[in-house]
């Protein structure tokens, strides 16, 4: 008899242990989290998403801006992303013609006496750096995630963009830069790195260096890894022939999924700005097999809340004790 879809993995086929889906903390930690691509919110057009296991819709209002709401229509339940439109910088329902605008309130409902006061639920929205940010918490949010001038500079190629899913925590995401001792194995790195960890409210920062072997040569590189909060991660790769930011969005799916959306952008050579579709092609068989093997990973592991750690494996704890405020009060 074969597994439910739910005890099997489609990349390995291995039946799934119940306690892989269970995480202590909260699915949703608290903070922003890129939901698309400025270039995938065209004006006119109505976007659907599901993230934070809700079904959502996305749109641009009349002077541009874009919006992020629940995609069910208040008044009959239709999804607004299944043949709704965007007419006049508002959203209509397919079903009813009900309209409604980027703050969510209802601005017609054809045959009414009186506009209901009918509302589409949502989340704050800033977009810059070509991203759309929603924040999710029970209060507006305290904090801004900082422009990125890579994602704008002409110093920097177009992003090589790369998207998977695993069933795991988006807190587990992030650990997978603090974790020392994987560096080796699953990057090829000789030893683990000495990480230094400095903290700042909901901002964090690792710097360290990397060295490996890549197309023969030793490559000796820095990194500064800049967290904006749960969901977004920026590291800056600084090296003799490469230089990349990474730009690594984690957003929880539902109770048992989460996104990793990793936006690669090269440095274009300074004097040979021509190589740079070549050194994209070489970044995509070097990097991203390396992404697709911790995904296998993390679709089978466990959370544990006490690991057994090595003496030199500091990052893990450290990033969960700053990690932890993105949650409500025990």
């Amino acid at each position: 008899m074969p597994l439910p879809r739910s005890q099997e993995d489609g990349l390995s086929g291995l039946p799934r242990d119940p306690r892989a889906d269970v995480y202590p903390m909260p699915v949703v930690p608290f903070g922003w989290y890129a939901v698309l691509r400025s270039v995938e919110l065209r004006r006119g057009k109505v976007v659907s998403l599901h993230y934070f296991g809700r079904a959502l819709i996305a749109f641009r209002g009349a002077d541009g801006q874009a919006a992020v709401r629940d995609a069910h229509c208040p008044h009959y339940g239709a999804h607004l992303g299944a043949g709704g439109k965007v007419v006049d910088g508002t959203v209509q329902c397919p079903f009813h013609g009900w309209r409604f605008g980027t703050d969510g309130r209802c601005v017609e409902a054809p045959f009414a006496v009186r506009t209901p006061k009918a509302v589409l639920g949502g989340f704050p929205v800033r977009e810059h750096s070509g991203l759309v940010f929603v924040y999710v918490g029970p209060d507006e949010p305290s904090w801004e995630v900082p422009d990125i001038p890579e994602a704008t500079s002409r110093d920097f190629a177009s992003p090589v963009d790369d998207t998977c899913r695993a069933r795991i925590h988006i807190q587990e995401m992030r650990e997978n830069i603090v974790d020392e001792s994987h560096f080796h194995f699953i990057h090829g790195q000789s030893e683990p790195p000495v990480q230094d960890w400095q903290v700042d409210g909901p901002f964090a920062e690792v710097r360290g260096r990397i060295r490996r072997r890549v197309l023969g040569r030793d490559i000796d590189n820095t990194f500064d890894a800049f967290m904006h909060g749960p969901g977004v991660m920026v590291v800056r790769t600084h090296g003799p022939v490469l230089s990349v930011t990474a730009v690594a969005l984690s957003t929880p799916v539902d109770d048992h999924t989460s996104e990793l959306r990793m936006l690669y952008y090269l440095r274009k050579p300074s004097r040979s700005r021509f190589l740079t579709p070549a050194l994209k092609l070489v970044f995509r068989a070097e990097a991203l097999g390396e992404v697709r093997e911790e995904v296998r990973i993390w679709d089978h592991k466990i959370h544990r809340s006490r690991p057994v750690l090595l003496p030199h494996e500091k990052g893990i704890r450290a990033l969960r004790r700053w990690y932890a405020q993105f949650y409500p009060p025990a």
